[in-house]
């Protein structure tokens, strides 16, 4: 009884977020009342408040969904060994994810690039969805053809995240057809990645990529 009391809530709760998304999309993020939310979900507006306390709320629930997905659509990514081969499928998965919500996009960066906004992907409220996205470039470091100094290693899938979220903001402005100059974008600077953090091996690029993860993990800690 208590696991179809669950399954029950989950179901309503996944209502209430694409019904949200659905009012987003049509009418906008600003326009949207959690009332219509609740009326597209066909709920009782306690009901959705009970399961969001708000619009941003749903947002990062959406933000955690997109994220889920994205972890299951890479997959095949990990199949290759080359590092370039890899975090292409990544971020190339991303955008194939995220293509029917480009239209609104623009809508949640407004939100999400005020700093103090719970939408921030770098906001403590974004931390869940961060760390899954982060994990996902681990994965691209983690077993790839990829030599680096340990030290390196270890901060490369944040930095790999930061790069990602550039793509995601490009991605947002791009009017082109199917965003095409933002995959044109992936395919070029992959490459160029792969090519900068193998020459960090070298002796005389090694000191300053030491010094500037001295200068990362400083600002981290500020």
């Amino acid at each position: 009884m208590a696991e179809k009391r669950s399954t029950k809530a989950e179901q309503t709760r996944a209502g209430i977020v694409e019904a949200a998304l659905t009012l987003f999309r049509a009418g906008g993020y600003d326009a949207t009342t959690m009332r219509a939310i609740a009326d597209e979900a066909g709920v009782s507006l306690g009901s959705a408040y009970y399961y969001f306390s708000g619009k941003e709320e749903l947002v990062q629930a959406f933000y955690d969904q997109l994220q889920a997905e994205h972890a299951l659509a890479a997959e095949p990514a990990y199949e290759a060994t080359a590092f370039a081969d890899r975090l292409r499928g990544v971020m190339e998965a991303f955008l194939d994810l995220a293509a029917p919500y480009h239209d609104f996009g623009g809508q949640f960066f407004r939100n999400a690039a005020d700093p103090r906004s719970p939408l921030s992907p770098f906001s403590a409220q974004s931390a869940p969805a961060r760390e899954a996205s982060t994990a996902l470039f681990r994965r691209v470091v983690e077993g790839s053809d990829l030599k680096v100094a340990p030290a390196l290693r270890e901060e490369l899938p944040e930095l790999l995240w930061l790069l990602h979220m550039g793509v995601v903001l490009f991605w947002v402005h791009d009017d082109s057809e199917g965003q095409r100059r933002t995959r044109a974008l992936v395919a070029g600077v992959v490459p160029l990645v792969d090519r900068a953090a193998r020459l960090t091996r070298l002796p005389l690029v090694r000191g300053l990529v030491d010094d500037a993860l001295v200068v990362v993990r400083q600002l981290r800690g500020a």
